[in-house]
């Protein structure tokens, strides 16, 4: 017989749990992590000095540091996000903010996307001129407003009216980036009628951050390519396309931009690795060296899935990236080796 004592002990443990030396131990915090991407392409050591490289390779590196800083520091992988890009923004080496590409017209248009993979919120800008930091921009709509895109002189009115950095032309000119639009123009104007030269030298930056409490989020901010029509607008600020997150994978782009909108490239990965319940690096494997390969579109991704664990994936010479996993160890690489395990 069980006595009275007993008996209610027994349904006081049924309602309130077992005792707290019983109960099991909270989880871990995660382990942050982070990996960037400065553009993929034609990128070759031959052609590069290594001065030149040296510069790459030490823009990336701060960048690394600065955004694994603030995972390191408790901060939310938004927050690492849009500070890993902001310092790629204000580098001439990369294609976007301070070192853009130039038009057709010969003027700088800028494009950027962030999103929370814990909410699915998001938020871009395409085709401003003004803002400093589209990146930034880009996380104001989506914390400040109802609204996914803004464009141009919307954009870039919502910004200023917000208080965000802005600059003039001058600040985004670089003599190398114009004078590969004059090389492109003049590459333009020796085609013949019946070869018509499209557009080029593609290129992006983007991050994407895990954070202690396991929340991802992905960023892409680019200037487009050298020649574009004014106006065009790539993947880079589209959501699904250049950038995309969710409670287990983030994916930001860089490629040729046409190609990853019409294959949905960064949802696609996240997709496939849910759905089929592969990894996030086979996924990425699949839908960069098949999907674009077999459509005709060059380009890579960086991606992290729920654990932190990077992938790296192009099918062009190189592309400029970096991942940090553990506090003043960024590791870099520009051309097709010296990616982790």
């Amino acid at each position: 017989m069980i006595c009275r004592t007993t008996m209610a002990s027994l349904l006081l443990s049924l309602l309130v749990g077992p005792p707290m030396q019983a109960q099991a131990a909270a989880s871990p915090e995660t382990r942050p992590s982070l990996v960037i991407h400065g553009g993929a392409g034609t990128i070759e050591r031959d052609s590069m000095s290594a001065e030149l490289e040296e510069q790459y390779r030490s823009a990336m590196e701060g960048a690394l540091v600065a955004g694994y800083a603030v995972l390191d520091q408790g901060g939310s992988s938004l927050d690492a996000v849009e500070t890993t890009i902001r310092l790629l923004e204000d580098s001439p080496f990369f294609n976007a903010g301070k070192g853009a590409v130039f038009t057709a017209d010969g003027t700088n248009e800028l494009d950027a996307s962030i999103m929370d993979g814990s909410t699915r919120q998001a938020g871009a800008v395409a085709s401003v001129t003004t803002l400093k930091n589209p990146i930034s921009a880009a996380r104001a709509v989506m914390e400040k407003s109802p609204h996914v895109l803004l464009v141009g002189p919307g954009a870039e009115s919502f910004a200023r009216h917000l208080g965000l950095e802005e600059a003039e032309p001058d600040y985004f000119r670089t003599d190398r980036r114009w004078q590969q639009l004059e090389e492109r123009r003049q590459r333009e104007r020796d085609a013949s009628a019946t070869e018509p030269v499209g557009g080029s030298g593609f290129g992006t930056v983007g991050a994407v951050a895990l954070d202690s409490k396991g929340r991802i989020a992905a960023g892409t901010s680019t200037g487009g390519m050298t020649f574009k029509r004014h106006g065009r607008v790539g993947d880079s600020p589209i959501i699904g396309a250049g950038t995309y997150a969710d409670g287990d994978c983030g994916v930001s782009a860089t490629g040729h931009g046409e190609f990853f909108i019409r294959y949905a490239v960064a949802h696609d990965i996240c997709a496939r690795a849910d759905y089929r319940g592969i990894s996030v690096a086979k996924a990425a494997e699949e839908v960069v060296m098949q999907v674009l390969v077999e459509a005709g579109g060059s380009g890579g991704i960086i991606a992290l899935d729920g654990e932190g664990r990077p992938s790296l994936v192009f099918n062009t010479e190189g592309m400029y990236r970096g991942w940090i996993a553990s506090p003043d160890e960024p590791h870099v690489a520009i051309y097709g080796d010296g990616d982790p395990e």
